[in-house]
């Protein structure tokens, strides 16, 4: 682990990872580990970034932004590990670094001579993130993998939109998403072991197991009952009431009071406490065999109500509700506000700040946060990265361009 002086700026200050993946799940992954403090310094190909920088729905002056949120708390360099003089200079950054995170096609390293055997003996300590759609083993292990793909072949699409219709895609890459924040996790597992062992370690990760690990009871629920849970729409089947009620106004909005004391807060709340004694649904099981009913009778009394009438007055009672917000909604909520999860990110290409979420989670002593945003060009950080870390010199770094290893 390197050592330094420096005041923290989080809890992970201190450690150095090498950010080798493109798209979502490598990036985000280091985004995680650089929001609570860690140094990230991001590698890409001369001439050929991250295809990330390019993504995202909004355009603005012809840049597009997703990048943006992306890229905060990191560093870029550009080297091309395919080269020999690349994978020397590479090897001389794992000498001084703690994490690798790469989600390349499992093989990927070991053709380019820097396999995990290879890089542990340069340095012990180093721990190897590896994201994959299948993993680094198995029959499956060298087809390449995407969300879409790892969302449908775990199981998880099938529980998503109204049963008998084609199941809809949430408009995000989860699977994505959720592989960076098991890899994160096992990137922070690995710091704390080798804090006993000294030794790093690999961590893999899949994006079809990140997908399957988030699914509660399914695989139990089919091994011991035959049970095959799907979709079920705005509802969870035998959770009652937890549901999308219309307001007066049009609106949607969720009420979930499944536990026995927030359903009688509930049902005091809508004038009819003699609900939470009736034997339909008088407890947790039987308002999952007559949910239908009661999910009629709720949105019976809901439409009567403005969405923001409902919001007060079951909030005042202790009934767990809310509204379905937009992201326009979303960027103006007091909660969110308070909490700062609405941070300026200052990107340097369009000369303005561009709102980010804040930082998740936050702790008290050692709390996260975004030092740069950027996002840096490709190589913009070449020279403080080769001259201050490494003590290349100018004809060095030269020559190293010139060839376009760098």
């Amino acid at each position: 682990m390197r050592n330094t002086d420096v005041s923290p700026t989080g809890a992970l200050d201190g450690l150095r990872v090498l950010e080798l993946g493109t798209l979502i799940a490598g990036p985000f992954a280091g985004r995680l580990l650089g929001d609570m403090g860690a140094e990230v310094i991001k590698v890409e190909a001369p001439g050929s970034p991250d295809p990330i920088r390019t993504w995202g729905q909004a355009e603005v002056d012809g840049e597009r932004v997703y990048w943006t949120t992306h890229a905060r708390n990191k560093k870029a360099i550009t080297l091309d590990l395919r080269a020999a003089a690349g994978r020397e200079i590479f090897l001389d950054l794992v000498d001084r670094s703690d994490i690798i995170v790469e989600n390349f096609r499992p093989g990927t390293l070991e053709r380019w001579d820097l396999g995990y055997d290879v890089l542990a003996v340069r340095n012990p300590g180093i721990i190897l993130v590896r994201v994959s759609g299948y993993g680094q083993t198995g029959p499956a292990a060298g087809r390449a993998g995407y969300a879409s793909v790892a969302e449908a072949e775990s199981g998880l699409r099938y529980l998503n939109g109204y049963p008998g219709e084609a199941p809809p895609r949430l408009a995000l890459s989860l699977g994505d998403t959720l592989a960076g924040m098991f890899a994160a996790q096992g990137a922070l597992a690995a710091v704390y072991r080798r804090t006993v062992t000294g030794r790093g370690q690999v961590v893999d990760t899949a994006l079809t197991e990140a997908c399957l690990a988030v699914q509660e009871s399914t695989i139990a629920d089919y091994d011991l009952a035959g049970v095959v849970r799907g979709p079920s729409g705005t509802r969870l089947d035998g959770i009652a009431p937890s549901n999308l009620y219309q307001a007066a106004d049009g609106l949607r909005v969720v009420i979930a009071a499944n536990q026995d004391t927030v359903f009688r807060r509930l049902c005091a709340a809508m004038g009819q406490p003699e609900l939470a004694t009736d034997p339909r649904f008088a407890d947790h099981s039987a308002r999952g065999v007559n949910q239908d009913e009661l999910d009629g009778i709720i949105a019976d009394w809901a439409v009567r109500h403005s969405s923001d009438e409902l919001i007060t007055l079951l909030g005042a009672a202790g009934v767990v509700v809310g509204p379905v917000n937009t992201v326009a909604e979303v960027v103006r909520d007091p909660q969110m506000l308070a909490r700062d999860m609405m941070v300026p990110h200052h990107d340097e290409r369009l000369g303005r700040d561009v709102l980010g979420p804040g930082i998740v989670p936050k702790l008290s002593e050692s709390p996260g946060s975004v030092r740069t945003a950027g996002p840096p060009r490709p190589g913009a950080h070449n020279d403080e990265v080769y001259r201050d870390l490494l003590g290349l010199d100018d004809v060095t770094l030269a020559d190293l361009a010139d060839r376009a290893v760098i």
